[in-house]
C-alpha cells in the first residue's frame, strides 16, 4: 500500500504577498478590493510568508509525478471571481496546486480537516487555534520583508521543541515554578520521552520522506532550535530516539535569541510557541507563530 502524500492547507495570505489588496479591502470596502483583484488579475502576485515552503515542498514530485509525496491545497477568504488572480498567480510562478477553496470571506478552517490536511498553514490567529484545538499542526505566518535566506533546492525547516514538537509538560514547570524547578525535572526524568506537541505528527511525516534518500542526499533537512541547554539536552534527545526520528541538527541555545543561527541554519521557515522568540526569527527567516501551550494559554482567547 503506498504511502499517503504530506498535505499542507496554505491560506492564500500566507502564500502570496496580499498586503496591498487588503489595504484596499481595509481602507475602502469589499467592493473595491473586488475590484481591485479583477482589475489586476493578470497582475501575477508577489511571494509570501510560505511560499518557499511550498515550493521547495511541491519540487520533492518532481521525480515521480504519478505518487506524489506532497500535495499543497489552497483555502482562500476571497471568492472565486476574485480568487481568479491567486489561480493566475499560481500558474505563473509554476505551481501545481489544483486543489483550492473560495469561502468569499468566511473562515476556510473548517475544510482543513476534510483534505486531511497534515499541516495548514494561515495569517489568521483564529483559524490557526481552532485548526490547533482540533490536532492538526497549524502556525500563524508573520509579516517579513526576508528575502529566500536558502539558495539550494534543499528543504530546510527549523522546529522549537516544548509546546512545538512536544508537549508543554515541562515548559509549564519553568513558566510556574522557575529555571531551578525546570531543570531538577528534566534531569529526573531524562529518560522518560516527551508526550508529543502539535508538531510531532508533521515532522514524522517529513521523516519518512527523508528516509526514502540516503543521509547525505536527502533533499529535506530539519532542525530543532531550542531555548534549552545542558542537562536538560538529554530528555529531548532520548525523546526524538524514542519515536525513531531523526532530526539533523539540534542547537541548544540556553536562551539566547534565535534568530542568527537560524538565519545560519538557511531555514525556509521556522515554527515557535514564543512570541519573543518569533520576534528575532522573523528578521532573519520566515516564521509560523503556533499559538499553543501555556505561553499562549490566555492570549489565545484574548485575541
Amino acid at each position: 500500500m503506498e504511502a499517503k502524500p504530506l498535505v499542507v492547507a496554505i491560506s492564500s495570505r500566507a502564500l502570496f504577498d496580499l498586503d496591498e489588496s487588503h489595504r484596499v479591502f481595509e481602507e475602502q470596502g469589499t467592493e473595491a478590493y473586488c475590484q481591485h483583484q479583477i482589475d489586476n488579475e493578470d497582475v501575477p502576485l508577489a511571494p509570501g510568508g510560505a511560499f518557499n515552503l511550498a515550493k521547495k515542498l511541491l519540487a520533492l514530485n518532481d521525480n515521480n509525478p504519478k505518487t506524489p509525496k506532497v500535495e499543497i491545497i489552497l483555502l482562500s477568504r476571497n471568492s472565486a471571481d476574485t480568487g481568479l488572480r491567486v489561480f493566475n498567480s499560481i500558474q505563473h510562478h509554476k505551481l501545481s496546486i489544483t486543489r483550492a477553496v473560495f469561502t468569499s470571506g468566511s473562515s476556510p478552517y473548517r475544510y482543513v480537516s476534510p483534505f486531511g490536511a497534515n499541516l495548514f498553514l494561515s495569517t489568521s490567529p483564529e483559524d490557526v487555534a481552532m485548526a490547533l484545538d482540533a490536532g492538526i499542526a497549524a502556525a500563524t505566518i508573520l509579516p517579513s520583508n526576508v528575502s529566500n535566506n536558502n539558495d539550494t533546492d534543499q528543504l530546510r525547516i527549523a522546529f522549537d521543541g516544548d509546546a512545538v514538537l512536544f508537549s508543554d509538560d515541562s515548559e509549564r514547570i519553568y513558566k510556574e515554578k522557575g529555571l531551578k524547578a525546570f531543570t531538577e525535572n528534566e534531569q529526573q526524568t531524562a529518560r522518560q520521552p516527551l508526550p508529543g506537541g502539535p508538531f510531532k505528527d508533521f515532522l514524522m511525516a517529513l521523516n519518512r520522506i527523508q528516509t526514502e534518500y540516503p543521509e547525505n542526499t536527502s533533499p529535506i533537512r530539519t532542525a530543532l532550535v531550542t531555548a534549552r541547554s545542558a542537562p536538560a539536552h538529554e530528555r529531548v534527545i532520548r525523546t526524538l530516539r524514542a519515536w525513531d526520528i531523526r532530526i539533523d541538527e539540534a542547537i541548544f541555545l540556553g536562551g539566547m535569541a534565535k534568530g542568527p543561527f537560524l538565519k545560519s541554519f538557511g531555514a525556509d521557515i521556522f515554527f515557535d510557541d514564543q512570541e519573543q522568540h518569533c520576534l528575532s526569527a522573523q528578521e532573519h527567516v520566515a516564521t509560523g507563530h503556533v499559538p499553543h501551550g501555556i505561553a499562549n494559554q490566555n492570549k489565545n482567547r484574548q485575541d
